[in-house]
Order: C-alpha cells, then structure tokens, then sequence
C-alpha cells in the first residue's frame, strides 16, 4: 500500500454558489417568457400608443386648458411653473403610464386563463415562478412605456406652445424623469399581473378599475400638489405609489437636481420588488 505525501494531497475543491446560475436562468427564461407576449404586442404598437392618449388629451384640454386658465402659479401650484396646463402635464404622463400598465397586462393574463385556456401550458413550462411574472411585467412595461412616450411628445408640443420654450420642454427626456417613469410602469405592470392571475371574469377587471385605478387618477397628485392637503388627506394620497411618480416627474422635468425627492426612487422600487415577489409566489401557486 502506497502513501500519499501531504505534499500531493489536494484539498477537495468547494462547491460553487448556485445563485449566479439561478440569476442567469432566471432572466434567459424572462426573456423567453416576453417574447412570447412581445410577439403579440408588435402588431398592435400604434393602437396600443393611440388608445392611451385620449384620456389624458381630454384632461388636458378640459383641465390644463379649460380651468387651468383661473389657476395661477403661486397660489394653488408652485411659482416655477409657468401655468397649470404644465403642472398638470407630467401628472398626465404618469397617469396613462399607470392605466395601460395595469389595464393591458391584467387582460392580457385573464384572457388567457379565462377564454383562449392557454394558461395552462405556459404553467407547465419548466420555468421559475418568478421569470413567468418578470415576463409578464415586462411586457406590461413596453405596453406602458409606449403609450407614456406618445403623451410625452403631445406634452412637449403643449410646453412649446404655452411657454414657448423649446429647452424646457425637453426636460420630458432627461434620465431621471425616465427612471421614475420605469419604475412606475414596473409598480402597475405587477400590480396588473396579480389582478390577472387573481381575477375571475373579464367584468372584475372592470370594477378593480373603477375602484382602484379610477379613484388614484385624481388622488395621485396628478392635477393637485399634495402639499396643500390637509393632515388627514394627506395620509390616504401619499399611501398611492401614483403620487410618487406624480411628484417624482414633476420634479424631474422642473426643478433642479437638488431639490429632487430621491425618497420617490426607493419608494417605487421597493414597492416594485414586494409586487414582484407576490406575483412570483401566485405563479409557483396557481391552479387553473
């Protein structure tokens, strides 16, 4: 019997971390899981783009241009907006965001599980729980994003001919108006995952967007500054994640970098990740 030198022991090689290859998997099946609904959304681009901007174009119009002629800055609004119609812009951005987002991801699931029965089958794909929701979302977002883009350039054409000014117009564009749009299209994307998934017939879509989604365009900060509210109301507005966005694009296109309210990144993102986990923990659980 021969012995082995200490010298050519080798010391037992350890066991690689699984969480790099669970990450990977997970966001290749996330993709997988968006093309799929992104295969689908493709054809339909410019219907989705146009069905959002009739709501927020008759805000505008009835509010912005309508009683926003009696509103002056300074009073009910801050003095660094040069009218109402500009207050209200970035709220109607935020607005349509939230809509498509919520509306269009929580058809697009109950349509499968309630008439087309295809649900089935993508429950049975060897894929994590939580890629089928990031999918999901994901294509939510696109959905969202879209239509917030097509606002975008209606809002920078009514900046241009309220004020004139092309520089500030474009401040619509800027990298962290863009990041609090993302995260608001991420909130309502999972918020519509989970109604899809929850959801017994097409008529309970309805009255989850009467009763949520309808009361939060107005209470969202989107046509008033919260600051003005008393107390008590302040309390129910500012538990609405709309009213971060509201607030957080305001600030993104209007004021300076340094009086931005970063407590609105973390707020939406952490609301975001908590949607997330949720819609990850119905998937693993469905039964349809």
């Amino acid at each position: 019997m021969l012995l082995q030198s200490p010298d050519s022991i080798q010391a037992p090689t350890p066991p690689r971390s699984a969480l790099p290859s669970t990450l990977s998997t997970i966001v290749e099946d996330s993709l997988t899981v968006f093309w799929g609904e992104w295969l689908d959304l493709r054809v339909r681009v410019a219907q989705v783009m146009a069905s959002g901007l009739v709501s927020p174009l008759i805000y505008i119009v009835a509010f912005g241009l309508g009683l926003g002629g009696s509103i002056r800055p300074g009073t009910a609004i801050g003095g660094e907006y040069n009218s109402y119609l500009e207050f209200i812009l970035p709220g109607m951005v935020a607005l349509s965001s939230m809509a498509i987002c919520f509306v269009g991801t929580t058809f697009s699931i109950c349509g499968d599980r309630l008439y087309s029965k295809t649900f089935e089958e993508m429950l049975l794909m060897p894929v994590h729980p939580l890629a089928l929701h990031l999918g999901k979302a994901g294509a939510g977002i696109v959905r969202g994003l879209l239509t917030a883009f097509s606002v975008i350039l209606v809002a920078v054409l009514f900046v241009v001919f309220d004020s004139g000014d092309i520089t500030r117009a474009w401040s619509f564009l800027n990298p962290l108006f863009l990041t609090v749009l993302f995260l608001n299209c991420a909130v309502f994307a999972s918020l519509g995952t989970i109604a899809g998934l929850t959801v017994k017939s097409i008529e309970s879509v309805g009255l989850l967007n009467n009763f949520a989604i309808v009361p939060m365009s107005f209470l969202g900060a989107t046509f008033f500054d919260p600051a003005t509210l008393p107390a008590t109301l302040k309390v129910v507005v500012y538990s609405l994640p709309l009213t971060y966005t509201s607030i957080g694009l305001r600030a993104a296109a209007y004021k300076p970098l340094a009086d931005f309210p970063w407590l609105v990144l973390p707020v939406l993102f952490v609301s975001a990740a908590v949607l997330a986990g949720i819609g990850a923990y119905q998937f693993a659980h469905q039964q349809d």
